[in-house]
């Protein structure tokens, strides 16, 4: 497909705040910002992070035969991500079978079980860490829920949040974010590993409000050898789903931290 015209010449800056590892950007975020730039009406997204998203440094968004790519202009940079559109035919069977939405009040109780308060890679993480204050980080603590295998958070989104120029509704990046996180707890992990974002892809369904009790949920599909494949759903308070997310994690070694490079492949089954 031919993006020329349809997308402009535009610039990306990940503000320190939305980190997920200490120096890099939230992969949940910035694949949702890099998202927005396609100004296609596209039902599935999907974004890959080549390398972790540097921090307070102006990057490029690039149109690209196959979508968009943006581009760090540094003297080590080069490409940070990739997005594009995906066939609504190769993409019918994206949500496959929901899992059974929880309960706010269910949600609430499995966050207290996350297992990020006693053993977190990232603490200070934008999404889900313990260390965020209230309105400062969204404080997605995903936890297991009782006699099933999938994990789940309540959130409710703040006014910090909104879209530019509209106050009910959450920012794009912000539920693309929300979409990221739980999924990475999704699996256990050995306590000398962390884990990376690789891929993320975005199917949404409507808008998710300002103030509503909403859960997220996040299961495991599959896993080959450090790759984690899981699914992440996000339920408004009316218990319709307003978004689903389809991922790719990696394990890395623990110390290895927000240096390391993702790069093997990060094709979600």
């Amino acid at each position: 497909m031919n993006l020329a015209g349809l997308v402009p010449a535009a610039t990306l800056t990940i503000d320190r705040r939305f980190n997920g590892p200490p120096d890099s950007g939230n992969g949940g975020y910035v694949c949702g910002r890099l998202a927005a730039h396609l100004l296609l009406a596209a039902r599935v997204v999907r974004v890959r992070l080549r390398v972790p998203p540097p921090l307070e440094r102006v990057m490029f968004v690039e149109v690209s035969a196959e979508g968009l790519l943006l581009r760090d202009p540094g003297p080590d940079g080069g490409t940070v991500a990739e997005a594009r559109a995906l066939d609504p035919a190769a993409t019918a069977g994206f949500t496959g079978d929901l899992p059974l939405v929880p309960g706010f009040t269910d949600a609430t109780a499995a966050a207290r079980e996350f297992r990020g308060f006693h053993a977190h890679p990232y603490p200070g993480c934008f999404v889900c860490g313990p260390d965020r204050a209230a309105g400062n980080g969204l404080r997605l603590f995903a936890g297991p829920l009782p006699g099933r295998a999938d994990v789940a958070a309540p959130w409710i989104p703040d006014a910090s949040l909104a879209a530019p120029g509209d106050p009910a509704h959450v920012a794009a990046e912000f539920v693309w974010a929300a979409l990221d996180c739980p999924g990475g707890f999704a699996f256990p992990l050995p306590p000398d590993r962390a884990i990376l974002l690789g891929e993320l892809a975005v199917e949404r369904f409507g808008e998710v409000h300002v103030g509503e009790r909403c859960v997220v949920v996040g299961t495991e599909l599959g896993a080959d050898g450090r790759k984690h494949f899981v699914r992440t759903a996000l339920f408004g308070e009316d218990g319709a789903c307003r978004g689903v997310g389809r991922a790719t994690w990696f394990e890395i070694p623990a110390q290895a931290g927000a240096g390391a490079e993702p790069r093997a492949s990060r094709e979600t089954p």
